[in-house]
């Protein structure tokens, strides 16, 4: 009872608060007790006061490991705040001079201090293992405990050496929290700090304030964002980039569209970034646009949209960075955008590292994936992911439970996914039983001689789409349960086996399940109808059919394929925004003068038209302004082609990798413009690969590049987008 009475008491006198959240005040017990603890608690769930309130209550330092800097200060500054004097917490860094060690030193000896804060690399040092064998611990807190376990979304080396350096000062209690981390991690996380025996504390990872949808990513996705940021007024976002290059860039398309947006990456000096930091918590600027550098730890409430330009590389980056929204119980929309060329991209700069390591992210990777894809409750998946049942049928907040789909009897197709794992004795992973079941005869599938069993197509009745969709609902209901441990592989569990034994009704979504509404369009729309969750689709589908009637009639007349007249995404768009005129046409993306002269007038006629008919009222256009910049950047590489300037050599001029500059061209000649690359291919390319590539974009319906690779699987992807531009000059421009 008295214990209580002084927890209470230290939690009004120093955080004003009356009573705990969630778990906190058990978890602070434990602590109190000197027992080992771990906290699984989701961000915005109180994680900092759990280690906060305790140190300050016992004798003594407590050593608080963290891995960011910004999130140290930003702490200390808070913790400062609370007490009379700032010498109760200290950071012990990198970025402090010799002097200022000197003075946090002082300050610990003199018992000051009651909690310090330490980078795991300064934990290492020799002279701070000195220094703290010298002092009073009262217990060691790991914070973002998941960057020990490979399997988590952030692995640090450094995180791995903690328990030997403890060993090597003192024992003391431990406390491991944590935002994210899935089963396997939990076991990670108490293995590597060797408290197996440590009270753990689980709160629920559901935040049911955040609206969750995935979004097709395609041409207009500067414009959609920019979109939905100005219809936000002056709410606090997020917008999370992969590369630095990339938030930069559309930090200025947002400046430029007047949107209060500053940078964050850690190629930014850290004065830079602190302020950056600083003027988004103080409300002088609306958006941050960052790489996943930016958050951890920064304690703004009222973060009302995180957005994700690019997918992140794991569902635990994911449920991390749109943690930050909506952490006041608020408001808090998360809107990815996602494009399977993203998710290639992302397994390309794996190479080159580690098997176990690349097995080990092509395997997050294709969790994402499975997220982004599916037609079942967002919510429900993200929290399955994390070990957590969520039974509500309907979330309805998230897009999928919002427009959910019909759902079909699949308890023959349940069977034949049970039958097939039994005959390859449990030891394959999804992508191989899907090409087991659709009749792939993969190199592996022969290896294994697998193509020669009965079960080998017993599926082929269905495309490879309804049998990951299948896969994905029987581990959300527990027929099937995945190995992390051995990347992956499918085991059938008791409930799984039941069913065989006596099957009961089966239902899944399928991901294609709006086949039936699009069965009318052509092929060379499947890039803007791909699988993802919430493609934005044409505003007036009625016009859109029109235009694309007028494209096939100007394709046959011209003897190109409908595609090279104009992206299936710019008629999107101008059934979306309704240009009139060849200039309005040109704010089309993926329009240029030289396209909006050679084809525009009759599209722009047959819309006013329609526009005059039907008595539309024209939204007003929002024109995405472009950066001075990125228009120089094409300029230059257009007058570099003109010099016969070899792209490898002309990408490591613009400091861009080959694929960024192959991008670039892409853009500059999908607008409009004509080049000439032909001196470039004839260096690179044998004439044979040249002419049967192009062969290829003459007859086919689409120029979607994934397309183009299962029909041409002897070349590679630079080759068929290099011949893929010269045709696109040669016939459209």
């Amino acid at each position: 009872m008295e214990k209580q009475v002084i927890l209470y008491r230290g939690l009004k006198k120093y955080f004003g608060f009356d009573t705990f959240k969630g778990n906190q005040e058990a978890i602070i017990d434990s602590i109190l007790s000197g027992n080992d603890t771990f906290v699984l608690m989701p961000t915005g769930g109180g994680k900092s006061l759990c280690y906060q309130l305790p140190a300050l209550l016992m004798e003594g330092t407590a050593i608080i490991i963290s891995p960011l800097i910004a999130l140290m200060k930003n702490q200390v500054d808070a913790m400062r705040s609370y007490g009379e004097e700032d010498g109760i917490a200290h950071f012990l860094n990198s970025s402090l001079n010799k002097q200022e060690i000197e003075e946090v030193k002082k300050d610990v000896l003199s018992g000051k201090t009651k909690m310090l804060y330490v980078a795991p690399e300064s934990l290492t040092k020799m002279e701070n293992v000195e220094f703290l064998r010298n002092i009073q611990i009262s217990f060691y807190a790991v914070d973002e405990a998941h960057c020990i376990s490979e399997w988590g979304h952030d692995f640090r080396p450094e995180y791995r050496r903690i328990r030997p350096i403890i060993g090597e000062i003192c024992a003391r209690p431990i406390i491991a929290l944590t935002a994210t981390a899935t089963p396997k991690v939990q076991h990670d996380i108490q293995k590597n700090l060797g408290m197996n025996k440590a009270a753990v504390f689980k709160s629920s990872f559901n935040r049911p304030n955040l609206y969750y949808e995935v979004r097709n990513k395609n041409e207009q996705i500067d414009r959609e964002i920019i979109r939905f940021i100005l219809s936000q007024g002056r709410k606090s976002g997020i917008v999370y980039c992969l590369s630095r290059k990339k938030v930069d860039d559309f930090t200025g398309i947002l400046q430029a569209n007047d949107i209060k947006a500053l940078p964050y990456h850690a190629g930014m000096d850290a004065a830079s970034r602190s302020n950056n930091q600083d003027a988004f918590l103080m409300e002088q600027a609306d958006v941050i646009v960052a790489t996943i550098a930016f958050g951890m730890g920064i304690d703004k409430p009222d973060v009302r949209y995180v957005i994700h330009y690019d997918i992140p590389k794991s569902l635990e980056g994911y449920y991390q960075e749109t943690g930050r929204a909506g952490r006041d119980g608020g408001e808090g929309r998360c809107i990815a955008f996602y494009s399977r060329k993203d998710l290639q991209k992302l397994e390309r700069f794996m190479q080159g590292k580690p098997v176990s390591e690349q097995e080990i992210g092509k395997q997050l990777l294709l969790e994402t994936a499975a997220y982004a894809e599916t037609s079942v409750c967002r919510r429900k998946m993200l929290l399955h992911y994390f070990g957590e049942d969520y039974n509500d049928p309907n979330c309805e907040h998230c897009d999928n439970c919002l427009n959910p789909k019909k759902k079909v009897e699949a308890k023959e197709l349940l069977i034949t996914v049970l039958e097939a794992i039994i005959s390859l004795k449990e030891k394959q992973k999804t992508d191989y039983l899907v090409d087991f079941l659709i009749g792939k005869e993969s190199s592996d599938i022969e290896t294994y001689g697998h193509n020669e069993m009965e079960e080998f197509g017993s599926g082929s009745d269905e495309e490879a789409s309804t049998w990951e969709a299948l896969i994905r609902q029987a581990l959300l209901d527990n027929y099937l349960k995945k190995e992390i441990e051995n990347y992956g592989i499918l085991k059938i569990t008791k409930k799984g086996k039941d069913f065989l034994k006596n099957p009961v009704s089966f239902k899944i979504t399928k991901d294609d399940e709006d086949e039936d509404d699009i069965s009318d369009l052509e092929s060379d729309d499947s890039d803007v109808l791909a699988s993802s969750g919430g493609s934005g689709g044409a505003a007036d589908p009625v016009l859109f059919s029109m235009m694309k009637d007028l494209r096939k009639k100007l394709s046959k007349k011209l003897n190109v394929p409908p595609y090279v007249i104009f992206q299936p995404s710019s008629l999107e768009a101008m059934a979306t925004s309704y240009p009139i005129t060849l200039e309005e046409l040109q704010n089309i993306p993926g329009v240029g003068a030289g396209k909006a002269k050679r084809y525009g007038k009759e599209f722009v006629d047959l819309i006013r038209k329609h526009v005059e008919e039907n008595d539309i009222t024209r939204p007003e256009d929002l024109r995405v302004k472009t950066v001075a910049n990125k228009s120089k950047l094409k300029v230059s590489i257009v007058q570099a082609i003109d010099r016969k300037v070899a792209l490898d050599d002309l990408a490591e001029s613009k400091g861009i990798d080959f694929n960024e500059m192959l991008s670039e061209v892409e853009a500059i000649v999908y607008s409009g413009t004509k080049i000439n690359i032909d001196y470039f291919l004839n260096e690179v390319m044998d004439q044979d690969v040249l002419q049967d590539v192009y062969s290829y974009f003459k007859e086919a319906e689409t120029d979607d590049l994934e397309t183009a690779q299962v029909e041409l699987p002897d070349y590679t992807d630079t080759e068929i987008r290099l011949v893929r531009i010269k045709f696109f000059s040669d016939m459209a421009n």
